[in-house]
């Protein structure tokens, strides 16, 4: 019966196809992945891998931190080779779910040496920076590339170096092209090189100090419902066994407890699930939600009555999640809530990574596929205030012809208005509010269209729509 009803789903996705071609076309996210190969690293890449099917992938290279570098806690230039391997015995079944996997060959290609000598080295000219510099000014390809900082900046700030020297006149071209998400800043080369040198194009940079999430710590602050997808029990069940050799080399406590991914969040900001935080990182999604503190520079919200940023870098040492983590206040409530805005997606985010596990190992009609979900409305709205406005997910569909559920809630840490609006009908595929009459022109209220399928694991896809009061 299943396969029938995913016969039957394909012919109405056909059906469907002129309807929604103009909303359907995703435009894939380009990606560079820096990485200092901590334990931590390690496990976000297998992870990543599982992934590799809804980025372009434009390289993952190895390079220093605080932390890490040749000669001190070094993983091996070569860390990431095993992951290419065991990616390579499971990359047959993964096309069986996705044909856009990239061939092991070409992650291979990309997978490089950047600047690993030192903390903060970045005088050399190495493959890694070499390999940032072409992809940069490469005009072939106008797409914004999200180069992603797991360790320090070193390698990113030697090739925009380069760029300054050799080809200043393309400073401001590569400069609209780029985005940033660094997780902390884990050495001095973004204060001392990139700040100063490309500051003045206003690259949209995120700072995250919210990783710590998915940090070594983990059960000191999140909460308990949450804690259950992360413990041995639940890791050995969905992830460390039975899952296939790249799951396997996943490097859990020796109980099965989730370690450290404090990378991960750097690209679950690209996974396209339909929340559209990748346009304004205060809109938030799976990464957690940030606020715009100088410049085009997005940190972390802070609540801390008369709390300043610093000016500097925001890192190990005055970060305020870490600083405050230090003081060991036992059900710290202030500590949980600043990280809300990621540890909020952590069942969803986990039954995602479960089902990838299972592509793994599984054919198609034996595991699970996200819901597509559509409107049949515009994303974006604008609204009078006292005006009512409906919402219809009709449209939306299970690949796999899974019964679905719905949710529409408002996000109100997101919107600029901060009253709450009473959504009729939250649970239906058709729902609908009215604008308060106290909201301000121009003010906004965001609306999360969540559909979960019962599959098994339970998968969540989502749309977001922001209403605009005229």
């Amino acid at each position: 019966m299943r396969i029938i009803r995913f016969l039957l789903l394909l012919l109405c996705c056909f059906a469907n196809a002129t309807i929604f071609a103009k909303t359907d076309k995703i435009e894939k996210a380009r990606v560079i992945v820096t990485s200092d190969g901590e334990i931590d690293d390690e496990c976000s890449i297998v992870r990543f891998l599982l992934y590799a099917n809804e980025w372009d992938i434009e390289g993952i290279v190895t390079s220093s931190s605080q932390y890490h570098w040749q000669g001190h806690k070094w993983a091996g230039d070569d860390w990431v080779n095993p992951y290419l391997d065991a990616y390579e015995k499971v990359y047959p079944n993964l096309l069986k779910h996705d044909p856009n996997y990239p061939t092991p060959a070409y992650l291979r290609e990309r997978t490089v040496l950047g600047n690993v000598k030192a903390e903060g080295e970045m005088e050399e000219v190495t493959p890694g920076s070499e390999l940032i510099v072409k992809v940069l000014l490469d005009e072939t390809d106008s797409r914004p590339i999200w180069i992603q900082a797991w360790g320090g900046t070193n390698t990113i700030a030697r090739a925009l170096k380069t760029i300054e020297d050799k080809h200043p006149e393309k400073m401001e071209y590569v400069a609209n092209k780029l985005r940033f998400f660094f997780i902390w800043e884990q050495d001095k080369t973004y204060q001392s090189y990139i700040r100063p040198h490309w500051g003045k194009y206003n690259i949209l940079t995120i700072i995250s100090d919210q990783f710590i999430t998915y940090f070594y710590h983990w059960k000191k602050y999140i909460p308990r419902k949450q804690q259950q997808y992360l413990v041995g029990e639940w890791m050995k069940a969905n992830i460390l066994e039975g899952h296939g050799p790249l799951c396997s080399l996943y490097k859990a406590h020796d109980n099965g407890d989730f370690r450290s991914e404090g990378d991960s969040p750097a690209y679950f900001h690209v996974i396209p699930n339909g929340l559209r935080n990748e346009e304004y990182p205060d809109w938030g999604g799976w990464a957690g939600r940030y606020v715009k503190v100088r410049e085009n520079t997005w940190l972390d919200p802070v609540e801390e009555a008369g709390y300043q940023y610093p000016e500097g870098r925001w890192y190990t040492s005055n970060a305020w999640g870490r600083t405050r983590l230090k003081k060991n206040i036992a059900n710290d409530q202030m500590l949980i809530n600043y990280l809300k805005p990621s540890w909020r997606w952590l069942i969803p985010l986990q039954n995602d990574f479960a089902a990838r596990a299972d592509w793994c190992i599984k054919p198609y009609n034996k595991a699970n596929h996200a819901p597509i979900v559509k409107l049949t409305h515009k994303v974006d709205l604008k609204a009078d205030a006292g005006k009512n406005v409906k919402l219809n997910a009709t449209g939306t569909h299970d690949p796999d012809g899974d019964a679905l559920t719905y949710k529409w809630w408002q996000y109100i840490e997101a919107g600029t208005y901060k009253g709450t609006v009473a959504i009729d009908n939250p649970d239906k595929i058709k729902a609908s509010f009215t604008v308060p009459r106290n909201a301000k022109k121009g003010d906004t209220i965001h609306i999360i269209c969540e559909v979960t399928d019962n599959g098994i694991p339970a998968l969540t896809r989502y749309q977001r729509v922001v209403v605009v009061v005229k």
